[in-house]
């Protein structure tokens, strides 16, 4: 550490206000205004997953194949990659709002470019630049509400706003139901104006997100307590006003050795050198829901497509279906995560939907019940996997210090990603073309496999972070107590 990234020596009560505030209108303002991220994205992959049997069809005005809508699905994922960990450093730098304003704003200029492809190349490129925008949302929003919701609540509340990404999903689904239906809508204009549905909630959250203040956290470690100090008095003050309670005197304290700026090497030296169990821990969780997430999201409108003859029109109600049972999981299991604890509901949501997903396998090759029974198999498995893949990103962002938290996320998610998400609907796409049922099934299985090896080093590594404030679970690399380790 050098004396002139060093500022000075403060002691905050900052982390304990935070954490002691009632639920108030400010929490539901942040969940709101970040929480929308994941809106904005299932929107973005369900879309793609809705309109991808519409764009193959002659006449689209797109001239593209069934592979090559995977191969788009992996350069979404590859952008969220690279998105996640440009901006995830940025966001440890410069500070969360700044980030998750600049991130929407790619978001919305890269999917109104989306709605005017022209061609496989410029698809392509349109959807890298989407996926970088979503990516830098992951790693600027999750660091942004972990830090503002109080420890009692975080789980839930975590998972609850990662699984909204669902909602984003069913209204992208129900949308293109409409968009898609070609007596109201050419067949070219549709899938279009669907993107266009994207930009236009994207707008009205930029809106919605200029409400929501900086990182206290953040700005008392870069060298701007009295900043913190103020905003922290201004939701105080708001929520007294409106609970008529006073509040409780904070008991904590934390002494903090502030930093203008805390370099890359030295944050990858100390978190994945004092914390290698959790950072493989990461990694197992990313990877399982990473393959299994994307390759099924990606592709599930080609397989319903190709092996149950469900027609693109119709492609979007099964979607609604499925994602409703995807948000159904964190919403009704998300409490059992602050109460049961993180490490039980983690490894019953990766190993109970490992087991499912090769019920599922089985009853997709032998046919068995047609295409009911293996929509309700499939639902029933991503109401488990869903609170699990929710649960993935509020792991890594409670498990580093402070200073790592958005580079965290944005690593874990982009190398987890990398190797899962983009081989998933790469495997999916081409075995889903060739027309053998025997080799999807190889690619289901593969899920099933990664997403138990998650659950199994959850049983083995996982935190108990329930409950529990962030500077307990992993100190700040700035304060007292951990310059003093050697």
């Amino acid at each position: 550490m050098t004396a002139s990234a060093q500022t000075r020596t403060i002691t905050t009560k900052v982390p304990a206000r935070l954490d002691r505030l009632p639920w108030s209108r400010f929490h539901w303002r942040v969940v709101i205004g970040l929480g929308s991220a994941w809106v904005l994205d299932g929107l973005e992959v369900t879309m793609v997953g809705n309109v991808s049997a519409r764009l193959t069809e002659s006449g689209s005005g797109l001239d593209i194949t069934a592979g090559q809508i995977g191969v788009a699905a992996a350069i979404y994922v590859v952008g969220a990659c690279v998105g996640a960990l440009v901006f995830g450093q940025l966001t440890d730098r410069f500070g969360r709002k700044r980030l998750f304003m600049l991130t929407l704003a790619l978001y919305l200029a890269a999917t109104v470019a989306t709605a005017f492809s022209f061609a496989p190349w410029y698809f392509f490129l349109t959807r890298f630049l989407t996926g970088a925008g979503i990516g830098g949302e992951y790693a600027a929003v999750n660091s942004a509400v972990d830090e503002l919701i109080p420890a009692r609540n975080r789980g839930r509340v975590d998972l609850v706003i990662n699984g909204s990404y669902w909602l984003g999903a069913a209204l992208g689904a129900a949308g293109s139901l409409v968009l898609l239906n070609e007596s109201w809508i050419p067949l070219d204009l549709g899938w279009r104006l669907a993107f266009g549905i994207g930009a236009v909630f994207g707008l009205v959250v930029l809106l919605v997100r200029r409400n929501v203040p900086e990182s206290p956290r953040w700005l008392f470690i870069h060298g701007r307590e009295d900043e913190a100090e103020r905003i922290v008095d201004q939701i105080e003050r708001d929520v007294t006003a409106r609970s008529g309670e006073d509040l409780a005197e904070p008991d904590r304290e934390l002494t903090v050795h502030q930093r203008h700026v805390i370099g890359f090497r030295e944050i990858a030296h100390v978190a994945f050198t004092r914390y290698p169990k959790r950072a493989v821990l990461g990694l197992a969780l990313f990877i399982g829901q990473a393959f299994l997430y994307n390759a099924v999201t990606f592709n599930l409108g080609t397989l319903l497509n190709g092996f149950y003859g469900v027609s693109s029109g119709i492609v979007p109600a099964f979607f609604i279906v499925w994602a409703a049972g995807n948000f159904a999981g964190p919403l009704l299991l998300g409490r059992l995560f602050d109460s049961v604890g993180r490490k039980p509901m983690i490894a019953l949501s990766y190993l109970g939907s490992a087991a499912i997903t090769i019920v599922l396998t089985g009853v997709f090759v032998a046919q068995t019940g047609g295409l009911w029974l293996f929509m309700a198999v499939l639902v029933v498995c991503f109401f488990l996997a869903s609170s699990g893949a929710s649960a993935a990103y509020l792991t890594v962002s409670e498990i580093f210090p402070m200073e790592t938290r958005a580079l965290a996320i944005a690593f874990f998610y982009a190398v987890g990603t990398a190797i899962g998400g983009i081989t998933g609907p790469l495997l999916f796409g081409q075995l889903i073309g060739s027309g053998e049922r025997s080799l999807v099934a190889v690619a289901f299985l593969i899920g099933a496999a990664v997403m138990a090896i998650g659950g199994l080093v959850e049983l083995a590594w996982g935190v108990k972070a329930e409950g529990r404030q962030l500077e307990d679970i992993a100190a700040p690399l700035t304060s007292a107590d951990e310059r003093a380790k050697p």
